[in-house]
């Protein structure tokens, strides 16, 4: 039959409906397509409150080529291929899995934030597509098992996988709160930062209970270490106290802060240690985790409500649910879960924006729920929170431990175990971790040759703006960088920022850090010293400095520098890099570096390589000062510039010009025409290259009535380390490397 289109839109929101002929009768199946849509479409407003105003995309209808024996339809964004075994006839089974493949369908249209989210839209399609009865027929399954079956395939791609599926959402009646709760996050824009749980969808914990231990770094971000599921939200006892703690001390009048409360005898939420103070402060509750005095807080109406500005964040970062009232917020009552990572993720941020708030859990090891311990000592200086929790018979569930120190976040959960118990890992654990060198933080002043209102970042995970501590939501598409760091740090939780500018790489370019405005102080260049407006403001810096840490840092600056370098000469120029970091004075008195040719190029954060973390893990090189290198090399050049551009730079009436020590010496017609002398001056050689863009330092240059030619070989400034001469020193050790470049004698800064 051809192509054939429908020509009837019941809705506007409706798609096209394309058929090819494969599958008969086309009208009834389009007219089934076209039912089933309205359907889907109703129940997805009804839930989301509202539909995209874009129109959907069409969608073709087509016959299944490479269905697996258990599928009986498959589909992808526009396409929906179907298995019909009885030429002409749209069997019940045919009609039902259409109606589950159009849900996903829908689901890509209204909500594409949750296109990798298999689990949300398994739960969808099976909750809308009435298929649900059919799935529930067979023996009894406990919920326990069902979430095990889920959980064995992510995919939910298996017929096992979708009854225990089925399973866990019959577990409420009506629509799966769950479920609706992301289709009003999907219908208000907000970002996908964390894929559907079983214990969510739930609403309980339903997994056995499990270890899981992760670190992040506190300056980029990145997972450093991870053992366990560590996406698996739990309960969380009273590991989240600090944001309510945060919340309830955030830019408040005296009147409205934290009280002092009295301690209730006999009453088992007040027993949180021997010795309390007849009055108790937010600081002593918060160490001594005392359940009572928060519950007594909420009673005098002054505590922060689901968990307060900290809310938005922990929900970003995958809690399941807002607690209702302080019993759920300080995990007496266990309602709702938090992963070991998004704990980790909201654990940093906190750390970023209430360093306050972290040195005084500093104090749980000497007076709070970690102290006596023979590991306190240990971990002196690292701030700490605990949590437990607990059954009806009080006996232990998980115990939670979050720690973070200078550099790292460390979130370790043990099912059956109090923290106190489980504490002496914290230790090993963070000491294993800085086995990986380069984990300190580094920082540098970046984007600085552009307009700062031009610089654009997005979050693909949870971007927050810092208020004078305040965790404001970034927007989930580009915005100014300038906007997002005008009143604080902006820290993108979950992945790297994106930056983009003008004429700029296309998609922009990674930065796994933390963002900040500081505007450098004018800078004025030396006097007789000839500088390009290029060369002025990368001397000036940049209101923008990026903190990352020192590994990412040197791995961008060696990628940025030389992409094809390998082996030991990789590794040298590497020590180089994270060297000169630790002299930014050098270069910015009192500043980071900048991230162009004036200090070292950087532009973003990229993949490790091996040779930069062995770069770190060598010992610190001799030299105190600034180490320069180019890119070297012995390939000959040949440039021509106006004598006029040279003059710019130099000075008028030039009379000769040579090389030597790495300095342009030049003479220059001084006097009047009637007693005319010649003036001898000199300037660093790279002054004049850079300010002629020519590839190195010149060797010779003549005079050509009004043009200039310059003749020289390699690529750089030509000082230092050659990394083109250590390409080609394959046999020999990054240590002779350098010491061929910088000698015995500290260079000349």
């Amino acid at each position: 039959m051809g192509w054939a289109v429908a020509v009837a839109v019941l809705l506007s929101a409706s798609p096209t409906f394309v058929t090819r002929g494969d599958v008969t009768p086309e009208a009834d199946l389009r007219r089934e397509a076209q039912a089933a849509w309205t359907s889907l479409e109703a129940q997805y407003t009804a839930q989301a409150g509202g539909l995209p105003t874009r129109a959907p995309a069409t969608v073709t209808l087509q016959k299944g080529t490479s269905l697996s024996p258990e599928r009986n339809a498959q589909g992808r964004p526009g396409v929906v291929e179907l298995r019909q075994n009885t030429p002409g006839v749209l069997d019940a089974r045919m009609r039902t899995a259409l109606r589950h493949e159009l849900a996903h369908q829908l689901l890509w249209w209204a909500c594409p934030a949750s296109s990798e989210d298999r689990l949300f839209h398994e739960a969808f399609a099976l909750t809308v597509s009435g298929e649900l009865p059919a799935w529930r027929d067979g023996p009894y399954q406990s919920l326990s098992r069902a979430a095990k079956e889920v959980a064995s395939a992510p995919a939910v791609d298996t017929s096992r996988a979708r009854r225990g599926l089925a399973r866990i959402l019959g577990e409420h009646t009506g629509f799966p709160a769950a479920l609706t709760r992301r289709l009003r996050q999907c219908h208000d824009g907000a970002r996908w930062a964390m894929p559907l749980t079983v214990e969510e969808l739930a609403d309980v914990a339903v997994l056995a209970p499990e270890a899981a231990t992760v670190v992040v770094s506190r300056h980029s971000g990145e997972v450093l270490f991870s053992e366990g599921d560590v996406r698996r939200a739990v309960p969380y006892g009273s590991a989240l106290k600090p944001f309510l703690y945060a919340a309830g001390t955030a830019l408040v009048s005296n009147s409205d802060a934290p009280p002092l409360l009295a301690p209730r005898r006999g009453v088992q939420e007040w027993a949180c240690g021997a010795g309390l103070p007849p009055k108790v402060d937010a600081r002593l509750a918060l160490l001594r985790s005392c359940n009572g005095w928060f519950l007594d807080w909420e009673a005098t109406g002054l505590a922060p409500k689901a968990f307060g500005v900290w809310g938005p964040v922990l929900s970003a970062v995958g809690l399941t649910g807002l607690p209702l009232d302080m019993t759920e917020a300080i995990g007496l009552r266990s309602a709702h879960g938090l992963s070991p990572w998004g704990m980790a993720q909201a654990y940093r941020l906190l750390a970023e924006a209430r360093p306050d708030v972290l040195g005084l859990l500093t104090g749980n090891v000497d007076e709070g729920t970690l102290s006596g311990l023979s590991t306190s000592k240990a971990l002196k200086g690292v701030a700490t929170k605990t949590g437990t929790v607990r059954d009806a018979a009080s006996h232990p569930q998980f115990g939670w431990i979050a720690a973070v120190d200078a550099d790292l976040v460390a979130v370790i959960v043990r099912p059956g175990k109090m923290p106190r118990h489980f504490v002496d890992e914290l230790p090993a654990l963070l000491t294993r971790v800085r086995r990986q060198a380069g984990l300190d933080a580094a920082r540098v002043q970046v984007l600085g040759l552009l307009p700062s209102a031009t610089v654009e970042a997005r979050c693909s995970g949870a971007g927050f703006s810092l208020d004078d501590g305040t965790p404001r939501a970034a927007p989930p598409d580009f915005s100014r960088l300038d906007a997002l760091t005008s009143k604080g740090p902006a820290v993108c939780l979950g992945s790297p920022w994106r930056v983009r500018f003008p004429d700029g790489p296309d998609g922009g370019r990674d930065y796994a850090g933390v963002f900040t405005w500081s505007t450098p102080p004018p800078y004025r260049p030396p006097p007789g010293v000839p500088t390009t407006p290029s060369a002025l403001k990368a001397r000036r810096g940049s209101d923008f400095v990026f903190r990352t840490t020192r590994v990412q840092y040197t791995a961008g600056v060696v990628a940025a520098e030389d992409v094809t370098l390998q082996g030991e000469a990789r590794v040298a120029l590497a020590r180089v890099a994270a060297h000169n970091e630790r002299h930014a004075d050098t270069r910015h008195s009192g500043r980071a570096l900048c991230d162009t040719t004036h200090c070292q190029a950087f532009r973003g954060t990229v993949r490790i390589r091996p040779e930069e973390s062995r770069a770190l893990q060598l010992p610190p090189l001799k030299w105190d000062a600034w180490l320069t290198f180019s890119q070297g090399g012995a390939t000959p050049w040949r440039e021509v510039r106006t004598r006029s551009e040279v003059e710019a730079l130099l000075g008028t009436n030039l009379v000769s010009l040579r090389f030597e020590s790495g300095r342009v010496r030049y003479l220059r017609t001084e006097g009047t025409p009637a007693a005319p002398y010649e003036d001898a001056r000199s300037l660093p050689c790279d002054t004049l290259r850079a300010g002629l863009k020519l590839p190195s330092c010149p060797q010779r240059a003549s005079f050509d009535g009004p043009q200039v030619r310059f003749e020289g070989q390699g690529r750089g400034h030509g000082e230092g380390l050659d990394v083109e001469a250590a390409k080609a020193s394959p046999g020999l050790s990054s240590d002779a490397l350098l010491e061929h470049a910088y000698g015995t004698r500290p260079p000349t800064p």
